[in-house]
């Protein structure tokens, strides 16, 4: 975009290990060595499971080597300090793809689409993936492929082999599902864990069914709210990466509750989008560090 200055090309390290003294010491002790400018910094400790997380952001061309050199180098300290599999190295100057699955709703991928267009998002929209083709002229309209991939009831496991192909023909960072009405199975819930992004309006488990905002206007509840979470094959029940609520009346009708609904989940699930994508999200068991 015209006027807009291109950010400053980082490495960012995300870590986290079993809490002990030093931790710290090493990790900086090894950037130190190698000439890396910390630019952030941040640190959390879990006194219930005695984990430690932290997450380093390291300026690029402070550091002799590249990113493939760096996760081999800090590799070796990950294993000293029993990190396991539990740390990673990601590069900005490498473009952030993502890839969103849809039903009918659109509310949600209106404003994804919006904030890529404006650049208030950064990433790349490979593909928008929909199980009906209501959402492919808005899709198209920003220059994206659409695919229809249609649901029939006999036909869904068929269906979700057609979505795997799609999806990772792109290796996306993300995989968005903006409102998508299936339940993704278990082998692509592994396949895509940590990638795959969905959010969900704050009635379930308590309105389960048909017109949830009807029952929760009949309730009379004061706060609508939505969640983003990593899928897992627990429905509706991964890792929460953000949330947030906003207040309804008793003069609002189940139209302006439905609105003020959208609204939240366009809000939470872009803000958990970006926050995935800046790899500021840590996993540990079904609970997230979010730096």
């Amino acid at each position: 975009m015209p006027g807009v200055t291109a950010p400053e090309h980082r490495y960012v390290i995300t870590f986290g290990c079993p809490d002990r003294t030093g931790i710290i010491a090493r990790i900086s002790g090894f950037l130190a060595e190698h000439g890396g400018w910390i630019v952030e910094a941040a640190y959390h400790t879990d006194p219930d499971t005695g984990w430690f997380f932290t997450r380093q952001v390291v300026r690029a061309d402070s550091l002799p080597f590249g990113a493939a050199e760096l996760r081999a180098r800090f590799g070796e300290v990950a294993a000293e300090l029993s990190a396991e599999s539990s740390w990673q190295v990601s590069d900005t100057g490498e473009r952030r793809r993502a890839v969103i699955l849809v039903s009918k709703a659109g509310h949600c991928l209106y404003d994804l689409l919006g904030r890529v267009a404006s650049g208030e998002l950064d990433v790349d929209i490979a593909a928008v993936i929909g199980n009906h083709d209501s959402l492919a002229d808005i899709t198209r309209a920003h220059g994206i492929p659409f695919h229809h991939v249609p649901f029939p009831a006999d036909g869904k496991q068929e269906a979700f082999e057609q979505v795997r192909k799609l999806v990772d023909e792109h290796d996306p960072h993300a995989v968005v599902l903006a409102r998508f009405m299936q339940i993704l199975p278990p082998d692509l819930c592994r396949e895509w864990a940590g990638r795959a992004i969905n959010i969900h309006h704050s009635f379930l488990p308590s309105f389960i069914g048909a017109k949830p905002y009807h029952q929760a206007h009949t309730r009379g509840v004061k706060l609508v709210g939505a969640t983003c979470h990593y899928v897992t094959a627990d429905l509706d029940a991964g890792p929460i990466i953000e949330q947030d609520v906003i207040r309804v009346d008793h003069g609002d009708s189940v139209e302006d509750m439905v609105r003020k609904g959208r609204d939240i989940e366009k809000v939470t699930l872009a803000r958990g989008l970006r926050w995935h994508l800046e790899n500021r999200v840590l996993v540990h068991g079904n609970r997230t560090v979010v730096f």
